[in-house]
């Protein structure tokens, strides 16, 4: 498939669903990274279309989802000092920390803007020079790269007032703390390609042989 239109020709999608009941001859379950995987999966009403056979379980893939109460706890602290504005996307303002969430933070008062790309941090950064303006950076290897290039405009600007609150994560180990779990009933794992085009194959092949995993 190379077109768009490919990706909505029901045809297709019906040989491939065919061929998919042909190969399943025993029970498989699948684990997909990526939170956007599971959005489309669920959306197109992939998993009622699979063999009985397969079982696919949502994986940690979701950068919300897996960023830890203290770090969350931390940016509501930041949020709440007058001298500071925080800045992060949309999907972050709910999540709660141990006692609040940064939308309710919000809501008291604290100056939380709601962005889209660290670089209008960079911006917001610019335009508030009496300010100190903090990301509120969260993700895997596929949003790294935005985040660490916002610090590099900054510097290159000569914006002083611009910092990020780090919390990534790397997919391999989050799927060798999976493997390792005593139980786990994972088959296969649909990898994040998102992150694969950015960080490559190289660290799935040894943990394919390692548990004698597949991934694709």
């Amino acid at each position: 498939m190379k077109y768009l239109s490919e990706y909505r020709d029901a045809g297709k999608a019906r040989q491939y669903l065919e061929a998919i009941h042909r190969e399943t001859t025993r029970p498989w379950t699948l684990m997909e990274i990526c939170g956007g995987q599971t959005h489309s999966l669920v959306k197109n009403g992939i998993p009622g279309l699979l063999p009985d056979k397969i079982t696919l379980v949502h994986g940690p893939g979701c950068p919300v989802c897996v960023t830890g109460v203290a770090v969350i706890d931390e940016a509501i602290w930041l949020a709440r000092r007058p001298e500071v504005i925080l800045c992060t996307f949309g999907d972050m303002m709910r999540v709660p920390g141990s006692a609040y969430s940064l939308q309710q933070v919000k809501t008291e008062g604290a100056d939380i803007r709601v962005l889209y790309s660290p670089l209008e941090a960079v911006q917001v950064a610019k335009e508030n020079p009496h300010k100190q303006v903090v990301f509120f950076a969260v993700g895997f290897e596929t949003t790294a790269p935005a985040n660490a290039l916002s610090v590099i405009h900054a510097a290159k600007a000569g914006i002083t007032n611009y910092s990020i609150l780090s919390s990534h994560m790397l997919v391999p180990p989050a799927m060798e703390t999976i493997l390792n779990d005593p139980g786990n009933r994972i088959d296969g794992f649909l990898a994040a390609g998102h992150v694969c085009a950015i960080m490559g194959l190289d660290e799935y092949y040894p943990i394919a042989e390692k548990y004698k995993t597949p991934v694709v």
